[in-house]
Protein backbone atom coordinates (compact mmCIF):
# COMPACT_ATOMS: atom_id res chain seq x y z
CA UNK A 1 0.00 0.00 0.00
CA UNK A 2 1.25 3.39 -1.10
CA UNK A 3 2.15 5.77 2.07
CA UNK A 4 -0.45 8.68 2.35
CA UNK A 5 -0.24 11.91 -0.04
CA UNK A 6 1.43 14.44 1.41
CA UNK A 7 2.33 18.24 -0.56
CA UNK A 8 5.83 18.73 -1.12
CA UNK A 9 7.20 21.58 0.35
CA UNK A 10 9.71 23.62 -1.99
CA UNK A 11 12.15 26.10 -1.48
CA UNK A 12 10.33 29.49 -0.42
CA UNK A 13 12.44 31.28 -3.26
CA UNK A 14 11.47 29.18 -5.80
CA UNK A 15 7.97 29.73 -5.04
CA UNK A 16 7.78 33.31 -4.42
CA UNK A 17 9.66 33.88 -7.60
CA UNK A 18 7.66 31.16 -9.52
CA UNK A 19 4.31 32.24 -8.26
CA UNK A 20 4.25 35.43 -9.49
CA UNK A 21 5.31 34.30 -12.59
CA UNK A 22 2.65 31.85 -12.97
CA UNK A 23 -0.06 34.25 -12.23
CA UNK A 24 1.02 36.47 -15.15
CA UNK A 25 1.33 33.39 -17.14
CA UNK A 26 -2.46 32.56 -16.18
CA UNK A 27 -3.96 35.70 -16.86
CA UNK A 28 -2.27 36.55 -20.13
CA UNK A 29 -4.67 35.82 -23.32
CA UNK A 30 -3.49 33.34 -26.17
CA UNK A 31 -0.13 34.15 -27.38
CA UNK A 32 0.64 35.94 -30.79
CA UNK A 33 1.54 33.41 -33.41
CA UNK A 34 3.99 35.62 -34.77
CA UNK A 35 5.66 36.20 -31.61
CA UNK A 36 5.91 32.86 -30.64
CA UNK A 37 9.17 32.77 -33.44
CA UNK A 38 12.13 30.61 -32.79
CA UNK A 39 12.71 28.99 -28.93
CA UNK A 40 14.70 30.70 -26.54
CA UNK A 41 18.21 28.88 -25.62
CA UNK A 42 18.20 26.88 -23.02
CA UNK A 43 19.66 27.83 -19.94
CA UNK A 44 23.06 26.74 -20.25
CA UNK A 45 24.66 23.94 -18.23
CA UNK A 46 27.80 22.09 -18.20
CA UNK A 47 28.06 19.43 -20.37
CA UNK A 48 29.31 16.39 -18.29
CA UNK A 49 31.51 13.98 -20.04
CA UNK A 50 30.12 11.61 -21.93
CA UNK A 51 30.34 7.49 -20.72
CA UNK A 52 29.26 4.45 -21.65
CA UNK A 53 25.50 3.58 -20.07
CA UNK A 54 26.17 -0.41 -18.91
CA UNK A 55 24.50 -2.54 -16.68
CA UNK A 56 27.59 -3.48 -14.28
CA UNK A 57 27.28 -1.28 -11.29
CA UNK A 58 23.86 -0.97 -11.35
CA UNK A 59 21.04 -3.52 -10.65
CA UNK A 60 18.59 -3.78 -13.82
CA UNK A 61 15.51 -1.68 -14.16
CA UNK A 62 12.50 -2.34 -13.52
CA UNK A 63 10.22 -4.44 -15.83
CA UNK A 64 6.70 -3.98 -17.39
CA UNK A 65 3.81 -5.43 -15.49
CA UNK A 66 0.33 -5.84 -15.39
CA UNK A 67 -1.70 -3.11 -13.66
CA UNK A 68 -4.85 -4.96 -12.84
CA UNK A 69 -8.24 -3.35 -13.80
CA UNK A 70 -6.42 -1.30 -16.31
CA UNK A 71 -7.25 -1.40 -19.79
CA UNK A 72 -4.32 -2.01 -22.52
CA UNK A 73 -4.28 1.77 -23.49
CA UNK A 74 -4.12 4.28 -20.35
CA UNK A 75 -4.82 7.82 -20.33
CA UNK A 76 -4.69 8.63 -17.19
CA UNK A 77 -4.94 7.52 -13.16
CA UNK A 78 -7.17 6.76 -10.59
CA UNK A 79 -8.91 10.32 -10.09
CA UNK A 80 -9.56 9.94 -6.24
CA UNK A 81 -6.28 10.74 -5.57
CA UNK A 82 -3.85 13.90 -5.80
CA UNK A 83 -0.90 12.46 -8.05
CA UNK A 84 -0.09 13.42 -11.47
CA UNK A 85 2.14 12.27 -13.91
CA UNK A 86 4.30 14.47 -16.31
CA UNK A 87 5.56 12.39 -19.10
CA UNK A 88 8.33 13.43 -21.60
CA UNK A 89 9.07 12.44 -24.98
CA UNK A 90 12.95 11.02 -24.95
CA UNK A 91 14.07 13.27 -28.04
CA UNK A 92 16.63 16.22 -28.38
CA UNK A 93 19.37 17.93 -26.84
CA UNK A 94 20.35 16.01 -23.66
CA UNK A 95 21.44 19.37 -22.14
CA UNK A 96 17.95 20.31 -21.47
CA UNK A 97 16.94 16.87 -21.15
CA UNK A 98 19.30 17.17 -17.89
CA UNK A 99 17.92 20.42 -17.06
CA UNK A 100 14.36 19.39 -17.45
CA UNK A 101 15.24 16.51 -15.00
CA UNK A 102 17.13 18.60 -12.71
CA UNK A 103 14.51 21.24 -12.26
CA UNK A 104 11.91 18.04 -11.25
CA UNK A 105 14.52 16.52 -8.82
CA UNK A 106 15.00 19.63 -6.73
CA UNK A 107 11.25 20.26 -6.33
CA UNK A 108 10.95 16.69 -5.54
CA UNK A 109 9.39 15.36 -8.64
CA UNK A 110 9.44 12.54 -10.50
CA UNK A 111 8.93 11.95 -14.21
CA UNK A 112 8.34 9.76 -16.85
CA UNK A 113 10.37 9.50 -19.95
CA UNK A 114 9.40 7.87 -23.03
CA UNK A 115 12.50 7.30 -24.96
CA UNK A 116 13.24 7.50 -28.60
CA UNK A 117 15.76 4.85 -29.55
CA UNK A 118 17.70 6.52 -32.23
CA UNK A 119 18.24 9.16 -29.19
CA UNK A 120 19.70 6.65 -26.95
CA UNK A 121 21.98 5.50 -29.76
CA UNK A 122 23.36 8.88 -29.49
CA UNK A 123 23.30 9.86 -25.80
CA UNK A 124 23.46 5.82 -24.21
CA UNK A 125 24.11 7.53 -20.86
CA UNK A 126 21.19 9.14 -20.36
CA UNK A 127 19.12 5.90 -19.93
CA UNK A 128 21.20 5.61 -16.75
CA UNK A 129 20.30 9.47 -16.12
CA UNK A 130 16.81 9.06 -15.82
CA UNK A 131 16.57 5.88 -13.85
CA UNK A 132 19.43 7.18 -11.19
CA UNK A 133 17.12 10.29 -10.71
CA UNK A 134 14.49 7.95 -10.34
CA UNK A 135 12.30 8.07 -12.77
CA UNK A 136 10.43 5.82 -14.94
CA UNK A 137 12.43 4.81 -18.60
CA UNK A 138 10.07 3.63 -21.68
CA UNK A 139 10.16 2.94 -25.03
CA UNK A 140 8.98 5.61 -27.66
CA UNK A 141 9.81 3.93 -30.70
CA UNK A 142 12.80 3.38 -32.56
CA UNK A 143 12.80 6.50 -34.96
CA UNK A 144 10.14 8.73 -34.04
CA UNK A 145 8.23 8.09 -37.34
CA UNK A 146 4.57 7.46 -37.93
CA UNK A 147 3.91 3.65 -36.48
CA UNK A 148 0.31 4.41 -37.20
CA UNK A 149 0.74 4.11 -40.86
CA UNK A 150 2.92 0.70 -41.13
CA UNK A 151 2.62 -2.25 -41.83
CA UNK A 152 2.68 -4.98 -39.13
CA UNK A 153 6.33 -6.12 -39.21
CA UNK A 154 7.34 -2.27 -39.81
CA UNK A 155 5.35 -1.27 -36.78
CA UNK A 156 6.83 -4.19 -34.45
CA UNK A 157 10.47 -3.41 -35.29
CA UNK A 158 9.82 0.01 -34.38
CA UNK A 159 9.04 -1.31 -31.30
CA UNK A 160 11.63 -3.94 -30.78
CA UNK A 161 14.42 -2.37 -31.68
CA UNK A 162 14.18 0.34 -29.41
CA UNK A 163 13.38 -2.42 -26.70
CA UNK A 164 16.61 -4.06 -27.63
CA UNK A 165 18.11 -0.80 -26.68
CA UNK A 166 16.50 -0.06 -23.63
CA UNK A 167 17.16 -3.45 -22.39
CA UNK A 168 21.15 -3.30 -23.46
CA UNK A 169 21.52 -0.30 -21.76
CA UNK A 170 19.50 -0.83 -18.53
CA UNK A 171 18.95 -4.80 -18.42
CA UNK A 172 15.03 -4.15 -18.62
CA UNK A 173 13.06 -2.80 -21.86
CA UNK A 174 11.39 -0.20 -19.80
CA UNK A 175 8.24 -0.07 -17.90
CA UNK A 176 5.66 1.72 -20.39
CA UNK A 177 5.51 1.83 -24.39
CA UNK A 178 4.10 4.82 -25.97
CA UNK A 179 3.52 5.02 -30.21
CA UNK A 180 5.28 7.82 -32.05
CA UNK A 181 3.36 10.58 -33.73
CA UNK A 182 0.05 9.66 -32.53
CA UNK A 183 -1.56 10.18 -29.18
CA UNK A 184 -3.70 6.50 -29.06
CA UNK A 185 -2.21 3.51 -30.70
CA UNK A 186 -4.52 1.93 -33.31
CA UNK A 187 -5.30 -2.00 -32.55
CA UNK A 188 -2.75 -3.09 -34.32
CA UNK A 189 0.05 -1.32 -32.15
CA UNK A 190 -1.35 -2.11 -29.24
CA UNK A 191 -1.33 -6.00 -30.04
CA UNK A 192 2.13 -5.51 -31.25
CA UNK A 193 2.87 -3.49 -28.08
CA UNK A 194 1.50 -6.39 -25.89
CA UNK A 195 3.66 -9.35 -28.08
CA UNK A 196 6.98 -7.12 -27.69
CA UNK A 197 6.43 -7.53 -23.72
CA UNK A 198 4.14 -4.24 -22.96
CA UNK A 199 0.68 -5.29 -21.45
CA UNK A 200 0.31 -1.94 -20.95
CA UNK A 201 0.32 1.28 -23.94
CA UNK A 202 0.54 4.91 -22.17
CA UNK A 203 -1.50 7.19 -23.95
CA UNK A 204 -2.69 10.90 -22.04
CA UNK A 205 -5.61 13.36 -21.13
CA UNK A 206 -3.49 16.32 -21.12
CA UNK A 207 -1.31 17.68 -23.87
CA UNK A 208 1.01 20.67 -23.35
CA UNK A 209 1.11 21.67 -26.66
CA UNK A 210 5.12 22.56 -25.93
CA UNK A 211 6.44 20.79 -29.13
CA UNK A 212 4.84 23.92 -31.06
CA UNK A 213 6.89 26.64 -29.62
CA UNK A 214 4.02 28.95 -28.05
CA UNK A 215 5.91 30.13 -25.24
CA UNK A 216 6.35 29.07 -21.39
CA UNK A 217 3.59 31.41 -20.62
CA UNK A 218 1.22 29.03 -23.42
CA UNK A 219 2.46 26.05 -22.03
CA UNK A 220 2.10 26.80 -18.38
CA UNK A 221 -1.70 27.69 -18.98
CA UNK A 222 -2.54 24.76 -21.09
CA UNK A 223 -1.40 22.14 -18.72
CA UNK A 224 -2.56 24.00 -15.56
CA UNK A 225 -6.23 24.74 -17.34
CA UNK A 226 -6.64 21.05 -17.44
CA UNK A 227 -4.64 19.20 -15.32
CA UNK A 228 -6.34 17.31 -12.46
CA UNK A 229 -6.20 14.46 -10.37
CA UNK A 230 -4.95 11.60 -11.66
CA UNK A 231 -4.04 13.50 -15.09
CA UNK A 232 -0.71 11.79 -17.41
CA UNK A 233 0.59 14.82 -19.26
CA UNK A 234 2.72 14.90 -22.21
CA UNK A 235 5.63 17.47 -22.56
CA UNK A 236 8.69 16.91 -24.55
CA UNK A 237 12.60 16.95 -24.16
CA UNK A 238 14.62 19.52 -26.81
CA UNK A 239 12.19 22.73 -26.26
CA UNK A 240 13.75 25.47 -24.18
CA UNK A 241 9.84 26.36 -23.37
CA UNK A 242 9.38 23.54 -21.53
CA UNK A 243 12.24 24.33 -19.52
CA UNK A 244 11.15 27.42 -19.23
CA UNK A 245 7.54 26.80 -18.25
CA UNK A 246 8.33 23.37 -15.86
CA UNK A 247 9.29 25.14 -12.51
CA UNK A 248 5.53 27.20 -12.79
CA UNK A 249 3.87 24.33 -13.24
CA UNK A 250 5.68 22.22 -10.54
CA UNK A 251 5.03 25.26 -8.47
CA UNK A 252 1.30 25.62 -9.09
CA UNK A 253 0.81 21.35 -8.91
CA UNK A 254 2.74 22.12 -4.91
CA UNK A 255 -0.25 24.84 -4.70
CA UNK A 256 -2.65 22.58 -5.11
CA UNK A 257 -1.65 19.62 -3.56
CA UNK A 258 -0.77 17.89 -6.71
CA UNK A 259 2.21 15.23 -6.53
CA UNK A 260 4.38 14.71 -9.66
CA UNK A 261 5.35 10.72 -9.37
CA UNK A 262 6.26 8.73 -11.91
CA UNK A 263 3.97 6.68 -13.96
CA UNK A 264 4.64 3.54 -12.18
CA UNK A 265 3.50 5.39 -8.79
CA UNK A 266 0.64 7.05 -10.23
CA UNK A 267 -1.47 3.63 -11.00
CA UNK A 268 -0.15 1.43 -8.25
Amino acid sequence: MNAPDRPVHRRSALRAGAGAALAAALATGCADPDSAGAPAPAPARPEPEKRAATTGAHAPAPTPHRIPGQPVQIDHGPRDRARVALTFHGQGDPAVARTVLGEAERAGARVTVLAVGSWLDEHPEMARRILDGGHDLGNHTQRHIDISSMDETRAYAEITDCAQRLRRLTGSIGTWFRPSRTRYATPLVQRLAVRAGYPHVLSYDVDSLDFTSPGAAAVTRKVAGEIRNGSVVSMHFGYADTVAALPLLLTELDRRRLRAVTTTELLT
